[in-house]
């Protein structure tokens, strides 16, 4: 099976400051993949380089076969229609309603019709339990309200990866659980590519086909979460699992 995506000697620098470290990465299409690893590890760098954020010192990542770097701005735009994110904060548009929100890429991006975006995006907004809001503003809804629509409005660019960036971090505790089961659902019944940072550990060990450790800019190991949470190999990895579990 070629590799959906790969990061091939990959080096990401800030200063004097090594975030990731000739990293070499590889993601199967249809899989679910979990970076773990303390703060400042590397993890969340690797999404905001695959969603052109960020550029890596020279070093050649790949999206489904195409380069996304180096590579014309043409096809990073292109290439980038494949990926969608969902972020830590919501960043949704707060003067449209909610429906606009998640139609207003298919539309500009990916030139559907008004209609067809809006039949997609109500279909998704049943999907994340929200139908009856396409009317309202975002200012209405709860944070986890907020952060359903914005995996709706990733998932209405038909993605090939879904990037999700520790998703439930800005949320109440008591909307944590709404919407890691809304992810767990569309982890089960698509066949998007997901590649996750988290510190919730059960949702990793639950939807993971593949977990990566991550300390300074490295992958310590990795393997199938039964592996990785119940006979790590590595000290740093039992370290950082002993503190959190």
């Amino acid at each position: 099976m070629a590799d959906l995506i790969t990061f091939d000697g990959v080096t990401k620098r800030f200063g004097d400051r090594t975030v990731l470290d000739s990293l070499d990465l590889s993601v199967h299409p249809g899989k679910h993949v979990t970076l773990i690893g303390p703060s400042g590890s590397g993890k969340t760098t690797i999404l905001r380089l695959l969603m052109t954020l960020l550029t890596p010192d020279p070093a050649t990542i790949t999206v489904g076969g195409r380069r996304l770097w180096p590579a014309p701005e043409k096809q990073v735009r292109e290439v980038r229609k494949d990926i969608g994110m969902v972020f830590q904060q919501f960043n949704l548009f707060p003067h449209m309603k909610v429906l606009r929100n998640i139609t207003e890429a298919p539309v500009h991006v990916l030139g559907l019709s008004k209609d067809e975006a809006e039949e997609r995006g109500r279909e998704l907004l049943d999907l994340v339990g929200l139908g009856e809001y396409t009317d309202s503003y975002p200012s209405r809804l709860s944070g986890g309200q907020q952060q359903r629509v914005a995996i709706a409005r990733a998932l209405a660019m038909r993605p090939k990866v879904l990037l999700l960036d520790e998703v439930t971090s800005a949320l109440d505790p008591e909307l944590v659980t709404g919407v890691l089961d809304l992810l767990r659902d569309i982890a089960r019944s698509t066949d998007v590519t997901m590649v996750c940072v988290t510190h919730e550990m059960s949702f990793a060990r639950d939807v993971s086909d593949c977990v990566m450790m991550f300390d300074e800019g490295r992958v310590l190991e990795y393997g199938p979460p039964e592996k990785i949470f119940s006979d790590p190999e590595h000290e740093r990895t039992r370290e950082f699992l002993g503190a959190i579990l």
